[in-house]
């Protein structure tokens, strides 16, 4: 059911926002009526916003993990600063067994 699924790539959310962001509001069956509120939402929604929140910068979700835990850097890559090759390696092996057959390509 393809039409329940939506496949976003982080790499395509950084390289055109707006592109993508229309994908979304289209795939949820809510297309912007204009370029103002696709701005709109692309402010309220921008990583430094969010991260610069109070509550999250402050506040913790469970099991005491601060929500600041949740956000980085927001750069293409920085995964490779906090994962080891062998847990690149595992997570591959993992990600295409598991994604085997749904159409989504890494």
């Amino acid at each position: 059911m393809p039409q329940k699924i939506l496949f976003l790539k982080y790499e395509n959310l950084k390289m055109d926002p707006k592109k993508e962001l229309k994908k979304i509001a289209l795939f949820i069956g809510k297309p912007f009526r204009n370029e103002e509120d696709l701005e709109i939402v692309l402010k309220k929604c921008s990583l430094e916003r969010l991260k610069n929140l109070e509550v999250n910068k402050s506040g913790s979700l469970f099991y005491s993990v601060p929500n600041n835990s949740f956000f980085r850097k927001g750069i293409i890559g920085d995964w490779k600063n906090h994962m080891t090759p062998e847990m690149e390696e595992r997570l591959d092996k993992l990600t295409s067994l598991k994604l085997q057959g749904s159409g989504l390509e890494l």
